[in-house]
């Protein structure tokens, strides 16, 4: 990581620099929110944000609504199945990681672990543990084979799955008067 310039040094970068480190950067921004700018300013009664609060309640409350249902629906085997905590917890990676990654987990735990599970549990039983080692093989044997065939020779491909957000102005400020090239004044 060393040789790289400027690593995660977004103003510094080439256009299309894969080496934008989102995870740093959230935690930047996160630092900023409650350190520099204050909480009260972003999520209290002076901030835009005072709705997510209500998440807080949501996310105590949710795992008694689904105990409860599993209670009130005995033989509904599914509804065991739901486990919150996880659910709820999986949501702190969503700054760094894009729609994509969560449809892709999604569909491949849907079809391992309740289609290939309930329908062909013996095949399952013999080879879950090995599909879990294929997919993360594969992603590993790609990231280095993308590295060395693709960025060793500075192509750039331009496809949806770059587009993180789609959205330009999502890095713009919405506090008033600040006047950023491209982005609209509030």
């Amino acid at each position: 990581m060393d040789t790289i310039p400027n690593i995660c040094n977004r103003a510094l970068l080439p256009e299309n620099s894969p080496w934008t480190c989102p995870s740093d950067h959230v935690f930047y921004d996160g630092s900023v929110v409650w350190g520099l700018i204050g909480p009260r300013r972003i999520f209290g009664d002076l901030g835009t944000y005072t709705a997510i609060n209500w998440f807080f309640l949501f996310g105590a409350i949710a795992p008694l609504l689904v105990w409860m249902a599993h209670k009130a629906f005995p033989n509904q085997h599914w509804i065991s199945l739901v486990h919150m905590p996880i659910l709820l917890g999986a949501t702190a990676n969503i700054p760094p990681a894009t729609a994509v990654n969560y449809t892709s987990w999604i569909i491949c735990g849907f079809l391992s672990g309740f289609v290939v599970y309930r329908y062909r549990h013996n095949w399952w039983q013999r080879h879950n543990y090995v599909l879990s080692a294929a997919l993360d093989s594969g992603l590993a044997f790609m990231g280095v084979m993308l590295y060395v065939f693709l960025e060793l020779e500075n192509v750039s491909l331009e496809w949806w799955g770059n587009n993180l957000d789609g959205c330009r102005l999502a890095t713009c400020p919405t506090a008033k008067d600040i006047l950023v090239e491209g982005c609209p004044v509030y």
